[in-house]
């Protein structure tokens, strides 16, 4: 299952690899968004893959964790039904709760466009072009309370040319996104990679 907010690109790598038999014994059975004009929404639909918005979701901060969200019960009474496996976050722009998170016994993971730990949050890619460092990319994680903060199950790393512009460097690792996801969900499936034990 996806969680997505925006144009639905790495979720889209995860269908062409599901259509090409890469993703081992993973299937993606819906897509859920906080956005009802978000392009990942059209890419269910080419897909023929169930798609729902489920209205905003708003997260709530209390002593540094984010605990319960006025938004959990409705997300949750529209995912359960699916019994998901996995949630994966695919472009998802908002922090989940604490609640959430171990209400799905924290089985969610997160692409990240920075090689994490550095450069946790939002505009990761402009934080890392702005630093000027000469090696960054992504990588994917397990969700926590503490954004950006799981453990990591893979990254993979991306060099800063001088000849690289912003524009660039944004292209070059949303490709090496479109290889990662396909790669953990799959790794994930046939247990290469190891799940969380709570």
């Amino acid at each position: 299952m996806v969680l997505g907010s925006g144009v639905g690109s790495n979720c889209a790598s995860l269908l062409h690899a599901q259509m090409r038999g890469e993703l081992g014994e993973a299937k993606i059975v819906a897509i859920f968004t906080d956005n009802e004009k978000a392009g990942i929404l059209e890419v269910a639909h080419k897909h023929k893959i169930k798609a729902q918005y489920c209205g905003p979701y708003q997260t709530v901060k209390i002593d540094k964790e984010q605990n319960q969200s006025p938004s959990d019960d409705r997300w949750i009474k529209a995912i359960k039904p699916e019994s998901p496996d996995l949630i994966i976050l695919a472009g998802f722009m908002k922090v989940l709760s604490s609640y959430f998170i171990n209400y799905f016994n924290h089985k969610i993971i997160n692409l990240h466009p920075s090689i994490l730990p550095s450069f946790k949050g939002l505009n990761a890619i402009q934080k890392a072009w702005d630093a000027g460092v000469k090696i960054t990319g992504c990588t994917v994680h397990w969700v926590s309370s503490e954004l950006d903060m799981g453990p990591i199950i893979e990254q993979s790393h991306v060099r800063i040319s001088e000849n690289d512009t912003f524009k660039s460097l944004t292209t070059k690792i949303h490709t090496v996104e479109h290889s990662l996801l396909p790669k953990v969900v799959a790794g994930l499936s046939t247990g290469k990679y190891s799940f969380q034990t709570k």
